[in-house]
């Protein structure tokens, strides 16, 4: 059967997660969402600087993906990352450290939001531009099947990435490589403040993907039980020697490109009628009627969530910031001796 024409949900619907595994996701996806919700209301005060970039309505692509992967698969990610690194496991005192700037970051307080990195998750980092993680997820692959290690690279990229050179060139040699590697491609509709319909004259991405001869199809990104089902099929397909795979995850970012967007390209009412699928409140419905949640269990689990990231803040800002003394670490030239290069 061609992939695409299986729609937007795997074959495997009949099997239910366990009420543990459910609550799992579920916590991901509050933790996740509180973590957002912290760091814009720290943005509006200049308690945090930079570019930020949040993922709140998306945050079943990252929990369904991450439940799929194992310890020793890579992930490759975008300047949207908070949610694929507190998906991956990256701890919630780095990661708000990482956003403050500060020595007990996950990069040192060197890389911020947009450049989030732990060698020990095999996190690779974020990346300010777009669509070059592909490239890079292609190297890892290429490692890894050189290497013969059962290991499978992750990379996650909008759909705005389509439109860029590495996105054929990367398709095109995983294809031909055969190689481990899962695309995961967020369509969220907006490539910044550009709607898929005027930057795409085709705009099916798992149908363009799967001309390179991958196999793809789309996913109901709202839907974190559909995304992991989707996940484990095609990682496990990739395990088995399938070759890349390639996975349209049809979401809707909540909030604004970016803190600086003033988000005029987008209809009000096409904001409210994605926040009626918000992922978090379809999960909790489908608990709820298999009797896994009630609305007890729900409020602590928020309470706790809000209670570690408040802590998490605290922690952050009692941090250090990397002394003067380290402003040339990592830093090189030709006509330096070397002797700080990592």
């Amino acid at each position: 059967m061609n992939e695409h024409s299986a729609g937007t949900s795997s074959p495997d619907e009949t099997t239910a997660p366990d009420s543990e595994h459910r609550r799992e996701l579920l916590r991901t996806m509050v933790l996740i969402r509180r973590f957002e919700e912290t760091c814009a209301e720290l943005y509006s005060a200049a308690r945090i600087r930079g570019f930020v970039h949040l993922c709140v309505g998306e945050e079943a692509v990252a929990a369904g993906v991450m439940a799929a992967l194992g310890p020793d698969d890579a992930v490759l990610s975008t300047y949207r990352e908070h949610g694929h690194a507190l998906a991956r496991g990256l701890t919630l005192n780095s990661l708000m450290a990482e956003m403050f700037g500060k020595q007990t970051g996950c990069s040192g307080g060197r890389g911020g939001s947009m450049h989030l990195f732990d060698k020990s998750h095999r996190f690779v980092g974020g990346n300010a531009i777009v669509a070059a993680g592909l490239p890079l997820a292609v190297g890892l692959a290429l490692a890894d099947k050189l290497q013969n290690r059962d290991r499978v690279t992750v990379c996650f990229f909008g759909e705005g990435a389509a439109a860029e050179g590495e996105f054929h060139e990367s398709l095109n040699l995983a294809a031909l490589w055969r190689l481990p590697v899962l695309f995961c491609c967020e369509n969220n509709l907006y490539a910044m403040g550009t709607s898929i319909a005027k930057e795409h004259a085709a705009s099916d991405l798992a149908l363009r993907a799967e001309s390179y001869g991958l196999s793809a199809w789309p996913v109901d990104g709202m839907d974190v039980l559909a995304v992991e089902r989707s996940a484990v099929r095609a990682v496990e397909a990739i395990r088995g020697g399938g070759g890349p795979h390639f996975l349209e995850l049809r979401t809707f970012r909540f909030r604004a490109h970016s803190m600086y967007d003033p988000d005029r390209y987008r209809e009000k009412v096409e904001i409210e009628q994605w926040k009626e699928r918000d992922p978090i409140d379809a999960l909790v419905k489908t608990m709820k009627a298999a009797g896994q949640i009630d609305d007890a269990g729900l409020a602590a689990m928020r309470s706790e969530v809000a209670d570690a990231v408040a802590a998490a803040v605290d922690a952050a800002e009692q941090a250090p910031f990397e002394p003067v003394e380290n402003l040339t670490r990592f830093v090189t030239s030709e006509a330096g001796t070397g002797e700080d290069r990592p």
